[in-house]
């Protein structure tokens, strides 16, 4: 199977080295600049020449795409930027394309092409406050060995631990480099290789059927098989130290060497937190992935979430969108199936033995109690089974899953994501029982 895949490496530069790659970091951020400031002296006298009543097809015309501001900024670059020539043509590709980007991204979100959030228009970079880095696409890059990368026109730099993982793929001819991505994250700088790799779905004869996955604050998550996935609470456990780093940036003189000094401790903070939460969820999905056939969850509208001020910080200390994104292509690779629940799907408040509705169940009232049948059970665990059996169900009747009419969204209408070679859904298994009757 063909995939897109990345690796990411931190970097041990020497002091030539640094100095390197930030000269290659303000490159790209010089370009993006000087693109940015054309586009809009370009936009500026269109303007102008519109209220003079210039006809639409003999206004300025503005450079909005990548090859564009390419050939401008090879026109002008020996008066715009007489040093370029120190740097790699890559780092200024890189702030161009960077741009082109942004500029799709606005004209596409204004245009109604690009769903989500709106995108506002691109805005100036400044140094410090934007994020270094810059790419290849072309040259001499790569892997020189196990523990070294080659980046042209700074050198073979050391990075911190072996490659093996991907020059054995390079040598083999099971991957083909498609670029490499500088950056700094909290005073360190990584590269980050993007290959074109064939991977074999490894067969699994012995895994589980289907799992339901709910997720929460009060445990990252529980399954239907009654497994329950402690949450770390990385940002709390780390709190005491965000606070007093916070106050010491606080109380610094802005501008000052020490100001700075006190914001890349603080940052250096934060990035320990989000490295230890991605290796958790890392684990976690990966485990699900190559342990099941067929893994649900429910389609969580994170974004509404987080605007609970009583929640915001839990919800996102737990970065539940973030173990779908990774369950979406890991899915994939192990050859197992990913399917996700209607937003508006009642699994917390729908009994999973009988099927019967508690539509006023608070979020304080953490067991389950059926009017119905009797069951008593945790609402967590009665929402991973009600998952599992969402799917179980809809394996076993073709036109009503659980006897519920599909046509309405409380049915539970599923978007399923299937890749060649995975289990089909008659291969699945429901959920087992659970909680007990009175």
């Amino acid at each position: 199977m063909k995939t897109m895949q990345a690796y990411r490496f931190a970097l041990d530069p020497n002091d030539a080295q640094l100095a390197g790659l930030r000269r290659h970091a303000g490159a790209a951020r010089f370009a993006y600049n000087w693109g940015l400031a054309l586009v809009k002296a370009a936009l500026a006298q269109r303007d102008a020449e519109k209220s003079y009543g210039i006809d639409s097809d003999q206004l300025t015309p503005v450079p909005w795409t990548l090859p564009v501001l390419r050939r401008a900024w090879n026109a002008a670059k020996d008066d715009a930027a007489s040093w370029w020539a120190e740097c790699s043509k890559e780092a200024y590709s890189a702030g161009l394309d960077q741009l082109a980007r942004a500029l799709k991204n606005f004209g596409d979100s204004r245009n109604g092409k690009r769903k989500g959030r709106r995108v506002g228009f691109a805005r100036f970079k400044k140094r410090g406050r934007a994020r270094d880095s810059f790419r290849y696409t072309t040259g001499a890059y790569g892997p020189a060995d196990d523990l070294h990368v080659k980046l042209p026109r700074i050198g073979r730099v050391k990075v911190h631990e072996p490659m093996g993982a991907l020059t054995g793929r390079l040598a083999d001819g099971r991957a083909r480099l498609l670029g490499a991505t500088v950056s700094r994250t909290a005073g360190r700088w990584y590269v980050s290789f993007t290959v074109d790799a064939d991977r074999e779905i490894p067969a699994q004869p012995g895994r589980g059927g289907v799992v339901g996955v709910d997720l929460g604050v009060r445990h990252l998550a529980v399954l239907s098989t009654g497994e329950r996935i402690a949450n770390p609470k990385h940002a709390r456990r780390s709190e005491r130290r965000l606070r007093r780093a916070s106050r010491a940036y606080a109380r610094a003189k802005p501008g000052s060497a020490g100001r700075r000094k006190r914001a890349a401790a603080l940052g250096r903070i934060h990035a320990r937190v989000a490295n230890q939460r991605r290796d958790g969820l890392h684990t976690l999905t990966t485990r699900l992935a190559k342990n099941h056939d067929v893994i649900v969850v429910e389609d969580l509208h994170v974004a509404g979430m987080v605007r609970n001020r009583r929640l915001a910080r839990a919800v996102s200390d737990v970065a539940m969108a973030e173990v779908r994104r990774q369950l979406d292509y890991k899915t994939r690779w192990y050859g197992s199936t990913l399917v996700v629940a209607d937003r508006w799907y009642p699994s917390s408040k729908t009994c999973s033995g009988c099927g019967w509705r508690n539509p006023s169940l608070p979020l304080s009232d953490r067991t389950f109690t059926c009017q119905s049948c009797g069951l008593v059970a945790d609402r967590d665990r009665n929402a991973a089974v009600n998952l599992a059996n969402l799917v179980a169900a809809s394996t076993s009747e073709t036109e009503n899953a659980r006897g519920v009419d599909q046509r309405t969204p409380l049915a539970g209408q599923v978007a399923v994501k299937q890749e060649p070679g995975t289990a089909t859904a008659g291969q699945t298994r429901g959920a087992p029982p659970l909680g007990e009757a009175a």
